[in-house]
């Protein structure tokens, strides 16, 4: 099981001040990690350094814009100095908004891409080279269903988790022979304060119809918990993966595998 331990790396997860990357920094936390997270605002940064604190674990709290190539440069400098530098990369931030595509801005088109795509592109590009010097390395991609399937409204979304899909396989082709794994983990319906409106049951005590949808399409027949993605993550950032290259990770309770419910 020593495999599976992550004791005195240094972990940064991107976006991570609640809902799956906060999950995901906990994880780390307890598998022995030194953890550092960003988020855009101090405000939810100490809210959310307090909240590690409630869950038993010291992590790191930074001000900044993934998207922002020249302040995560200078963000990832004041991490090795007190960390040291990178060793497990989770890029987690993300954005999405839900709207026709056909009546979506170009303006909000570009801002989901920069966001949830090229933010990891620049993110895996400032520490690579320190990887690369030391001679290994994680780089983990928050992935979707997305990154498969296609669904009205999240056209962006979809295009960017897609993308990001393929650049998990470009950056293990490209540095794999640098002992650096870059995989994705690619989550379900998760249970998490983002989702809860979702999940409201209607005034007569049944399911909400999306609530309803995701049961039926889900042969675990419920919603994934954040608790369900920590040990996936933790396989991923850890030893026992080191020949796991270029891999999606899909923690769907089985979604993807399945084509739904025979009509009665």
């Amino acid at each position: 099981m020593d495999q599976f331990r992550i004791d005195g790396k240094v972990a940064l997860v991107t976006g991570a001040s609640h809902g799956i990357g906060f999950g995901i920094a906990v994880a780390l936390a307890k598998a022995g990690a030194k953890v550092a997270f960003n988020c855009r605002t101090a405000e939810r940064r100490d809210a959310a350094v307090e909240a590690y604190r409630e869950a038993g674990v010291d992590v790191a709290g930074y001000v900044g814009d993934v998207t922002n190539e020249a302040q995560m440069r200078e963000m990832l400098a004041d991490i090795a100095e007190k960390l040291g530098p990178v060793d497990i990369l989770v890029n987690n931030a993300a954005v999405i908004k839900r709207v026709p595509m056909h009546e979506m801005d170009a303006e909000d088109f570009r801002r989901i891409i920069d966001t949830d795509l090229t933010a990891a592109f620049v993110m895996s590009k400032l520490v690579l080279p320190s990887m690369m010097e030391r001679g290994g390395g994680k780089i983990i991609n928050v992935c979707s269903m997305m990154s498969e399937l296609g669904r009205e409204t999240v056209s962006a979304y979809a295009a960017s988790k897609g993308g990001l899909k393929m650049l998990t396989r470009n950056i293990a082709s490209e540095y794999g022979k640098y002992n650096i794994q870059c995989n994705g983990i690619g989550p379900g319906y998760i249970a998490t304060e983002q989702t809860a409106p979702l999940r409201e049951p209607l005034p007569d005590g049944s399911r909400a119809p999306f609530d309803a949808f995701i049961i039926s399409k889900t042969p675990a027949e419920r919603w994934g918990s954040v608790e369900d993605l920590m040990g996936p993550v933790v396989f991923l950032a850890s030893p026992a993966s080191d020949f796991v290259n270029g891999h999606i990770l899909y923690v769907d309770g089985g979604i993807l595998a399945y084509l739904g419910h025979q009509p009665e």
